[in-house]
C-alpha cells in the first residue's frame, strides 16, 4: 500500500495519496495546496490518479481540488459541504481561501462505498467540524479529516460547526476497531486504539 503525506503549507494540512499494492491507480485525499507537487509525487512512483476525495469543505483541504482534478477527475465531497464550492459565502467557513468549483463535483452520503485504487472505502458522515465532515474507512485505516488528531480533536466553534454533532461523531469514531491506522487532516498518524487510550478529549465518550 502506498501512502504519502504533503503538509508543507501554512495550515499544516495533510494531503494523503492512497493506492493498494498491485494497483497503478491512486486516490488523492484533501488537496489543499500545491497541486503540481502532489501530482508530481504520484508521477514519480508511477501512480495514476483516479479521484479526489474531500473529508470536508474547508479551504485548507480543498482549495486545490479543482486544480488537482484538472477537469478530468471526479471530486467527491459530502452533500452537506457541497456549498463550500458552490456558495462559499453562504456556507460561511470563515476561511480566507475560496476553492474553485471542480468540473466534475460529486456528492457523497453516509454509508456509500467507493471502489478506487484497490480499496473499498466506506463513507462515514461525521459532522460537527463542518456539516458535511466525513471519515473514509477501509479495513486497514481511516482518514479522519479534522475529527480526530493525535492527542486532540478538531474544532467545533466555526459559524457552521455543531458541538453536539461533534460529540456524536467522536462516539462513532470510537466504534471503529482499535487496529485501524488513523490518517488525520493535520499532525502525524495514529491509531484508533491509541486515541481511545490516551486522547483526553475522547475520555468518557465510548
Amino acid at each position: 500500500m502506498y501512502l504519502d503525506v504533503h503538509d508543507e503549507n501554512p495550515f499544516g494540512t495533510n494531503c494523503w495519496l492512497l493506492g493498494a499494492e498491485g494497483s497503478e491507480e491512486a486516490v488523492i485525499v484533501d488537496p489543499g495546496f500545491d497541486a503540481p507537487r502532489v501530482l508530481a509525487k504520484l508521477a514519480a512512483v508511477g501512480r495514476r490518479p483516479v479521484a479526489v476525495l474531500a473529508t470536508h469543505g474547508h479551504g485548507d483541504h480543498v482549495a486545490e481540488a479543482a486544480a488537482t482534478a484538472g477537469g478530468e477527475l471526479p471530486v467527491y465531497v459530502h452533500a452537506a459541504d457541497e456549498a463550500a464550492f458552490t456558495d462559499p459565502v453562504g456556507w460561511g467557513s470563515g476561511f480566507p481561501v475560496t476553492p474553485p468549483v471542480p468540473a466534475d463535483l460529486r456528492t457523497l452520503t453516509d454509508g456509500r462505498v467507493l471502489e478506487f485504487a484497490g480499496f473499498s472505502i466506506e463513507v462515514q458522515h461525521t459532522p460537527g467540524h463542518t456539516p458535511g465532515s466525513v471519515c473514509f474507512v477501509t479495513d486497514a485505516f481511516v482518514l479522519s479529516g479534522d475529527l480526530v488528531f493525535r492527542g486532540t480533536i478538531g474544532r467545533s466553534d466555526f459559524p457552521h460547526s455543531d458541538p453536539e454533532a461533534m460529540v456524536e461523531s467522536l462516539r462513532r469514531f470510537l466504534k471503529l476497531p482499535d487496529h485501524l491506522d488513523v490518517y488525520p487532516g493535520h499532525m502525524e498518524r495514529t491509531t484508533v486504539g491509541l486515541e481511545r487510550r490516551t486522547n483526553p478529549f475522547l475520555a468518557g465518550l465510548a
